[in-house]
């Protein structure tokens, strides 16, 4: 009888027999372009040696290759588990034969045995008890519920240690369940590999016939990176003359192709209403838009905006690309063609039905020859040189979102020609926005009794209206770069953003009866002429504030002292010319989270005064020319980010290196600065370092190499620094460094080590390095800097 020892000793001969055995031609099928790379990417991920149970996500957009990922890994690692099963169709069988039929095939599969499964419920208790003894291999396809994991894989303890278990989704809300520690989002292809995979279907090679060459191209460009679309297209071109490439080019310009439709309305499907609305809009009208914008147009119109383009990102249907201001709505033109196809469809022939309005042509054709409906909820208008007539909005009863924009040219025209009958607003609107509007005053037939968002920025408006209107729903003013000159808030008591940036003819704000309680963000940058500011004392709400500091000698005690100091994360104070000093008193702005005084030329900083925020995180003072430094700057033990840019210091301070959290130091233009600290090894955080134009810097300590997060040093202009620290290969994270006008002349050997590191362009003249990799990188300098003249091993 074999002891249980000899058992596992058999048992890891077999594996390991059955693994050389397995077929030694696993290669990556070809008409699988781009797959190896992902491959490797997602066994990353797997790490099929680890004796852990690990579920991996997979998500992406319709058509991004999904399941062709999946199925690739899944045939090429099987072997080495018990016993594997890949489901495909998840949501579609489910919808169709329930979900006791996708428990059974996993059972079938792993068991090698057709049992019967009575209910949800028994089939989740069949897979936890059997399959708990096996390691298996799993690959659940298109998922599209929580409860459908819940059913099928609901805790990793289900299944034997070494197991997997591949999921693919286009909604990232279902990994929730136990949430997903590996997700692996697919790539699209890159234009490279589209053409290859293009070629391989219309013309069964790796590459397009000349003949065809510029028509592919036209085709890859279309079908913008995604598999789907390049099959589909590629193999209904194979075998067409030129003329059918020509017109089938012409085609997709005006009509979408079906498939690629139907595999991405998938996901539209799915939404709630409300997340259909939101993304109709956001394909129409939003897209490229700042995130903080598009937040604002779908909370005045009544959205619960957050959420909702928190769940277009998990379903695949948005992006939400860059960090400056939040980041930007990005969508890919197939899911925008569907959205647009969405609106247009029931009625692809009359615009005026539609119930969003963006294809110039034919809003101008609606304007013009007053088709407006009720249909219409949502327009965006460009106006140009010809003029727009407004009287068609009259029949738009139901439209809630209307954008008017000049063009750059247009909006500083004299010769804008505006219809001369009066202006009409619907009162239907809740979020207006009229960038260059010509009018001095809103029209009087509009009420605005539903309006929460009024944006009328370069506009010629001078006072809302002729006669004083109370507007409760109103939460966001912005009426920057106008001619205002007067403006009665009491009207407006729940407004909750205001800004009013440049209104440089504005001289008076009527505040009074406790009103603006509301109110979080005040924008009065520029307001030169603005006769008092006293009433922002009594904001208790207020959390960002946008001062002119032109007539200021010192920070206002009513901001330091008045009920805003609680509430109080962003002060902003500009143009201070003859401010000298920073009170002690800003220090009772506990809650301070951002600090920034630019252009005050005198200003000094005493010990003592800024070291009370201690939940500062970004203290902006460039252009200030602080010639001295406080030496309690070590306290801030919140900072992040610090700029001082043209100040007029030789020596940054020794407490400087005292900012444990400091990620961004930046010190572009500190003409006089000569040195760094030596122990500015000490800012372990840092990861971007801004010297640029920095003329006398000559030494950057060798402390600097201890600095393992850096990612960004910025050297240029730096004329009289001509060495770096020899440990420069120590800066593991290093991805750019700038040295273009500098005085170097070597780059330390270990810094071959930076494999992903970019040098921006430089004027160094010769090069000496002792290592082969950065002989390579060295050459790769030469071929793209002519100006190089040695290079030296």
């Amino acid at each position: 009888m074999i002891c249980r020892h000899e058992a596992k000793v058999v048992k890891l001969i077999v594996e390991k027999v059955s693994s050389e055995l397995r077929p030694l031609d696993l290669n990556v099928d070809e008409s699988l372009v781009g797959m190896e790379k992902r491959m490797k990417d997602l066994e990353s991920y797997l790490e099929i040696g680890s004796n852990d149970v690990r579920i991996i996500g997979i998500k992406g957009m319709g058509g991004a290759g999904k399941t062709t990922l999946a199925r690739a890994i899944f045939d090429k690692i099987s072997f080495n588990f018990e016993d594997a099963s890949f489901v495909e169709n998840v949501r579609e069988t489910t919808s169709q034969s329930g979900l006791k039929k996708v428990q059974k095939q996993v059972l079938r599969d792993v068991l090698k045995d057709n049992i019967t499964v009575k209910s949800v419920h028994e089939g989740k208790n069949l897979i936890k008890k059997k399959l708990r003894g096996k390691k298996v291999l799993i690959v659940l396809d298109d998922v599209d519920s929580e409860e459908q994991l819940e059913e099928l894989a609901g805790d990793p303890n289900w299944f034997k240690p070494g197991s997997r278990v591949i999921i693919t989704t286009r909604d990232e809300q279902v990994f929730n369940t136990y949430t997903v520690k590996w997700i692996i989002d697919v790539t699209l292809l890159s234009d490279e590999e589209a053409i290859r995979l293009f070629s391989r279907h219309a013309f069964r090679r790796n590459n397009p016939s000349q003949e065809y060459e510029t028509q592919s191209h036209e085709v890859v460009r279309y079908a913008a990176g995604l598999p789907l679309t390049i099959k589909v297209l590629g193999s209904s071109l194979r075998g067409k003359n030129k003329p059918e490439w020509k017109d089938t080019i012409s085609r997709l310009k005006k009509i979408p192709l079906k498939e690629t439709l139907k595999k991405l309305e998938l996901s539209y499907e799915s939404l709630e209403d409300d997340y259909k609305e939101m993304f109709l809009d956001v394909a129409c009208l939003l897209r490229h838009w700042r995130k903080d914008a598009v937040i604002e147009v779908f909370e005045s119109c009544g959205f619960h905006a957050i959420n909702g383009l928190r769940v277009l990102e998990q379903k695949s249907l948005i992006r939400i690309v860059g960090t400056y201001e939040g980041g930007y709505i990005s969508m890919h033109d197939h899911i925008v063609e569907m959205g647009e196809n969405i609106v247009r469809r029931m009625h692809p022939d009359e615009p005026s039905k539609h119930s969003r309005l963006w294809v110039q042509e034919e809003i101008k054709h609606v304007l013009a020859n007053d088709l407006g409906t009720e249909a219409t909820r949502c327009m965006s208008l460009e106006v140009t040189t010809d003029g727009i007539v407004l009287e068609s909005l009259k029949k738009m009863k139901k439209l809630r979102c209307l954008i008017i924009g000049y063009t750059v040219l247009v909006l500083y025209s004299y010769h804008v020609k505006i219809d001369e009958a009066p202006q009409y607003f619907p009162n239907s609107l809740q979020y207006l926005s009229w960038n260059g509007y010509p009018h001095r005053c809103l029209p009087k037939t509009f009420e605005a009794n539903n309006l929460v968002a009024l944006r009328m920025p370069h506009s010629k408006i001078e006072q809302l209206w002729n006669e004083g209107r109370v507007m409760k729903k109103l939460k966001f003013l912005f009426l920057g770069f106008t001619k205002l000159k007067s403006l009665d808030l009491w009207l407006m008591p729940n407004l909750e953003r205001l800004n009013l940036e440049f209104c440089s003819d504005l001289v008076k704000l009527d505040v009074h009866g406790g009103c603006l309680k509301s109110l979080v963000y005040l924008n009065l940058k520029g307001c030169i002429n603005l006769k008092s500011t006293l009433f922002i004392e009594h904001l208790e709400s207020l959390e960002v504030l946008y001062l002119d500091g032109r007539n200021l000698k010192e920070i206002p005690n009513y901001i330091t002292t008045g009920k805003s100091n609680n509430s109080l994360l962003e002060l902003h104070i500009s143009s201070g010319y003859q401010m000298e000093e920073v009170p002690s008193s800003i220090g009772y702005l506990h809650n301070l989270v951002s600090l920034s005084i630019n252009s005050c030329v005198r200003l000094k900083i005493p010990s003592g005064s800024i070291c009370g925020l201690q939940h500062l995180r970004t203290l902006d003072l460039k252009s200030t020319r602080i010639k001295e430094w406080p030496d309690d700057i070590g306290q801030l033990k919140c900072l992040e980010k610090l700029d001082l840019s043209y100040a007029s210091f030789k020596h940054l301070p020794g407490s400087t290196c005292k900012l444990k959290h400091l990620k961004i130091l930046i010190l572009r233009w500190c003409k006089l600065l000569e040195k760094l600290p030596d122990d500015v090894g000490q800012l372990k955080s840092l990861e971007e370092l801004d010297l640029s134009y920095c003329y006398n810097l000559r030494y950057i300590p060798s402390s600097i190499c201890k600095l393992k997060h850096l990612k960004d040093l910025n050297l240029n202009g730096c004329r009289r620094l001509d060495k770096l620290p020899d440990d420069m290969g120590n800066l593991q994270c290093l991805q750019l460094l700038d040295i273009k006008e500098t005085g170097i002349t070597h780059l330390p050997p270990n810094i071959s080590l930076l494999k992903g590191l970019k040098i921006s362009k430089t004027e160094v003249k010769r090069y000496e390095v002792k290592d082969d990799d950065f002989i390579q990188l060295c050459f790769n300098f030469v071929s793209k800097n002519p100006q190089i003249q040695g290079f030296q091993q």
